[in-house]
């Protein structure tokens, strides 16, 4: 039975291997792109505090004048206040042919073709008024690195080769386990510690066999949760099986504006209404409402959580600015947890910087186990054809006794 499940493991590999390597080493490099990209571009992120902080209004209309055209779609402001303010720009359908995305949810209908470009941030000193820079980050490094990684840079096409590819690494490695259960206690402990000081053909296959045991289970995770963006029979099923839905129930309704006779509340009025229930936020991203009966939605991530998922979001009545709802992560249903945690799950950034270090070296060993699996399959290949090319010795002639 092991000979056809090393079979199946075999031509799986070389099936999948290059682009199971690729989006392993991608997977690397992303790891670390927030921390990586703040880093290398310090002045787009970081001010120098000067005085009091505009009034969040003051910085979004100082913001339309610097671009012309421009609407906002979204404003998060930090608690840090060396930050600078982060303004989504609203800048309407723009034309030419793009690649796949995700959807608006990390987890849910799969990645389709966009009909139109997402907006540029802003960065703007959130003391004089000033865009630092306008942001795209489709035109970054890191989208090139993250785009390869998800489509392999070749669209809807590139999407199929990789959802495939990530399809097969998760039978790759279940029948790796298979392959890898010993049969005796001897046999167990070979397989649980790397022979260091061996040659080098017992050192490829240890680092293989015995490192791919200790990575399989977190590279199990990381697959099965790319399988979700990929395909929506298997995020539908997900949900299915879990017997939940990841939608979010309705958003609250503001009273209408004829029976209030007001205006729509400012975003610094609703910055304060929320701060004054959730004071120490590490940021508040506001969203202004799209028309009269909308809320004003602002989310917040409070202090000491461990990833960026654990989100609470309040709705305040846009005209008198009243709470009409609020849901912390705690409160969400079941599918809508699950939802918000893909991303973080597959990325490694479920338990902070610890669980990325982590993902970090898991992914770089899924890099190697391709490259290892081919050299174990070439030395077992040239051992049979010397075993097969050997002559057979005739058996000694037995002397005569002596008479």
């Amino acid at each position: 039975m092991k000979i056809f499940f090393r079979r199946i493991h075999l031509y799986l590999g070389l099936t999948a291997g290059l682009v199971i390597t690729i989006s392993c080493l991608t997977g690397a490099l992303l790891v670390f792109e927030k921390e990586l990209t703040e880093a290398f571009n310090h002045h787009r992120y970081y001010v120098t505090p000067a005085g009091e902080r505009l009034p969040l209004d003051k910085v979004a209309a100082l913001v339309k004048e610097q671009v012309p055209g421009a609407g906002i779609s979204r404003m998060q402001i930090f608690a840090d206040p060396a930050c600078t303010i982060q303004v989504t720009l609203d800048e309407g359908r723009k034309g030419g042919k793009k690649g796949p995305r995700e959807n608006a949810s990390p987890m849910g209908k799969g990645e389709k073709a966009p009909k139109k470009e997402k907006g540029r941030t802003a960065f703007v000193n959130p003391y004089t008024g000033k865009v630092v820079e306008l942001y795209s980050y489709s035109k970054t490094f890191y989208y090139k690195i993250f785009s390869l990684h998800r489509w392999l840079l070749a669209g809807d096409a590139g999407k199929a080769i990789t959802g495939a590819s990530t399809l097969i690494f998760v039978f790759i490695l279940i029948t790796g386990i298979i392959l890898w259960w010993p049969k005796t206690r001897n046999i167990l402990k070979q397989r649980l510690k790397v022979k260091w000081d061996g040659g080098w053909k017992r050192l490829n296959h240890d680092l293989h066999i015995v490192l791919g045991f200790y990575a399989a289970i977190f590279l199990f995770v990381s697959a099965f949760t790319g399988l979700t963006w990929s395909y929506e029979w298997f995020s539908n099923g997900l949900y299915a099986v879990l017997r939940t839905s990841p939608k979010p129930a309705a958003a609250p309704l503001s009273v209408p504006a004829e029976i209030t006779n007001s205006k729509s509340i400012s975003y610094e009025a609703a910055l304060a209404s929320v701060q004054q229930t959730a004071p120490d936020a590490v940021y508040y991203a506001l969203s202004a409402p799209k028309d009269s009966t909308a809320a004003f939605m602002v989310s917040l991530l409070p202090a000491h959580t461990l990833n960026e998922a654990a989100t609470t979001t309040y709705y305040l009545d846009q005209f008198n600015g009243k709470v009409l709802k609020s849901e912390t992560f705690a409160q969400r249903n079941l599918g809508q947890k699950v939802r918000s945690t893909i991303k973080p799950l597959h990325t490694g950034a479920i338990f902070g910087t610890a669980s990325k270090i982590f993902a970090l070296i898991i992914a770089l060993l899924g890099v190697t186990f391709p490259t290892t699996g081919i050299i174990m399959w070439i030395n077992r290949t040239r051992k049979k054809k010397k075993s097969a090319k050997a002559p057979v010795r005739a058996p000694e002639a037995v002397p005569a006794p002596a008479a």
